[in-house]
């Protein structure tokens, strides 16, 4: 089973329009709406692609509701914490010329309701997944990730982290199975611009150097380059064309990965890049015929 954490879950309200004018009233010309969060968006990809997925995290209020009986009705596992307090946030995404976001804070975590996902986190056994991804709450402590997989550690769980800067480097001594920045997000971590292969090769080796197992790093429409647990280098170029939609390529390639891996890092490589070029080309989260036409 693959568990994914999302501590901030959002209800992603997408606003199309011709032209944005400040200070006066807007109309739109057609609107969207999607459950997100990125554990949210790799549990939804998994299940497209028949993993057995649960999705763990916080929500509450009507917005919690809403999110909840989404992902049920689209026959997905959910094992959420019900916050006593407060709105699962809405995130507004204006599309126009140039694209505006507004993204919430979310409602407070309190200390009981971590004590609640610890408990849920304990059940996990041998052999299966665990996702953290995303930045997490002001509410919570900033070492988070490293609680869980601290309290996690020896139980012969599979890690994974998508996250920037100390939420991912200080994870990486439990030494999670995967993680992927991005071009920009590794940039980051290293305090200087990575141009050249040699240079992002070198850099995702020095992080797996200081425990990870497999790098995976998403490098936009240059592709994407993995570094494996035998020190192998893989490329792929970008698939499926013209990006309409970054919201979620990521979280797809993860989740691609993941559902591959059992059959070898060269086609983990090949059906993370198709979940994530199929999102980067749909409005929305990739549909299973989607990944597989461009994995085909």
């Amino acid at each position: 089973m693959v568990y994914t954490v999302t501590f901030n879950p959002a209800i992603d309200y997408v606003v199309r329009l011709q032209d944005f004018q400040p200070g006066i009233t807007n109309r739109s010309d057609s609107e969207e709406v999607y459950f997100g969060g990125k554990g949210i968006n790799v549990s939804t990809i998994l299940h497209e692609l028949g993993i057995e997925t649960t999705a763990l995290g916080f929500i509450a209020g009507f917005t919690g509701d809403a999110i909840e009986s989404g992902l049920k009705q689209s026959g997905m596992q959910t094992d959420f914490i019900r916050l006593s307090n407060g709105l699962t946030r809405i995130n507004v995404k204006i599309k126009t010329k140039r694209e505006t976001e507004i993204n919430a804070q979310g409602p407070k975590i309190s200390a009981g309701d971590i004590d609640k996902l610890f408990q849920k986190l304990e059940r996990l056994q041998s052999g299966d997944t665990l996702v953290l991804a995303g930045s997490v709450p002001n509410s919570l402590p900033g070492d988070i990730y490293e609680t869980i997989l601290q309290r996690l550690q020896g139980k012969g769980i599979r890690f994974v982290v998508d996250a920037t800067k100390d939420l991912l480097v200080n994870v990486l001594k439990y030494k999670p199975f995967l993680i992927k920045p991005n071009i920009h997000e590794l940039s980051e971590i290293f305090g200087q611009p990575l141009t050249t292969q040699q240079e992002i090769e070198k850099a995702a080796k020095d992080l797996q150097e200081k425990g990870a197992v497999n790098v995976l790093v998403s490098l936009g429409k240059d592709g994407a380059l993995l570094v494996d647990e035998f020190s192998n280098v893989h490329q792929m170029e970008a698939l499926g064309g013209k990006p309409v939609n970054t919201v979620g390529a990521g979280d797809s390639m993860v989740a691609g990965f993941i559902a591959g891996a059992e059959k070898g890092y060269d086609y983990a490589l090949k059906l993370g890049s198709a979940a994530g070029g199929a999102t980067a080309c749909s409005p929305g989260l990739a549909k299973k015929d989607q990944i597989l036409a461009l994995l085909n």
